[in-house]
């Protein structure tokens, strides 16, 4: 996976909001990932349940963005579908887009069940249609569903991780395959402030088992989910203070193995709009 690395390079950001259909915000979405491309960042992750056709404005307004679902979830879009969906846009654009999937969770999904044998299920008809392994990357936490990434699709896009699953998950993957872990980042000095906006996030996951399981392989215990999430639970997920502690937490994800970091910026009070000035800071700390 030496040329999707080179692909993507070191950094990209995970965003909800560029996959918006608010009409407020469709406008805007363009020219936001016009602006990420000459920021340096190498892709562009669409947070929530993606679909295919969510990567087309962005991949029209750019020339060398990797346009990435993050994640497309196999409950929502049917396996037929998003091939279809998936060759024709390669078809007019070649190599830019990269198919991220997952099993979403049971709260989420009323069809949910069997999630690994379904991913399963789902990879072989997106293969069988025609699209190419190396271009699908799963949301993966668990053992199994790693070692599904590492054998039958490109590699992992592990979200809501720390530093120690990035290391374990490399361990496991092995050198090949592709590993882009997401990192959530508040760009606030003040411990409290940032915290307590990273909390204000982070709650809404802690009521997801498929997480709430990953941390506690990892050492944490029910305690840490207590109140949106202790200080060792937010500063394990997320990084924040001035611009040399966010570099060296985005290193530490690097130097355990991963060949990308997904990096979603949180912002205090945040209401839905694209957080522009924030990338802009982001890629100056990072630069």
């Amino acid at each position: 996976m030496t040329a999707l690395r080179d692909e993507l390079g070191p950094h990209g950001i995970w965003s909800a909001e560029l996959r918006s259909e608010d009409a407020a915000l469709r406008g805007e979405i363009p020219e936001a990932a016009a602006e990420l491309e000459e920021l340096g960042f190498g892709a562009v992750w669409l947070g929530g349940s993606s679909g295919v056709e969510h990567a087309v404005p962005l991949i029209e307004a750019t020339s060398t963005l990797t346009v990435a679902t993050g994640i497309l979830s196999i409950w929502q879009y049917a396996a037929t579908d998003t091939a279809a969906r998936f060759l024709e846009l390669d078809r007019a654009h070649p190599g830019r887009f990269l198919l991220g999937i997952g099993a979403s969770h049971a709260r989420l999904a009323a069809q949910y069940k069997r999630p690994y044998s379904s991913m399963a299920t789902y990879l072989d008809a997106l293969k069988a249609a025609g699209v190419p392994a190396g271009r699908i990357v799963l949301a993966a936490l668990g053992p199994k569903m790693l070692e599904l990434s590492r054998d039958s699709a490109g590699g992992a896009h592990p979200y809501l991780v720390t530093v120690e699953h990035t290391a374990k998950a490399r361990e496991l993957l092995g050198p090949g395959p592709l590993l882009a872990p997401d990192l959530k980042i508040v760009l606030e000095t003040d411990p409290a402030t940032a915290r307590s906006a990273a909390r204000d996030y982070l709650s809404r996951y802690l009521s997801l088992p498929n997480y709430t399981n990953s941390f506690l392989r990892l050492g944490f215990t029910e305690d840490d989910f207590a109140g949106g999430g202790s200080d060792r639970l937010v500063d394990a997920v997320y990084a924040w203070g001035d611009d040399e502690r966010i570099r060296n937490r985005v290193a530490d994800f690097r130097a355990a193995g991963a060949d990308h970091v997904a990096l979603q910026v949180v912002v205090p009070g945040a209401t839905g709009s694209l957080p522009r000035e924030q990338w802009r800071r982001l890629a100056a700390a990072l630069a």
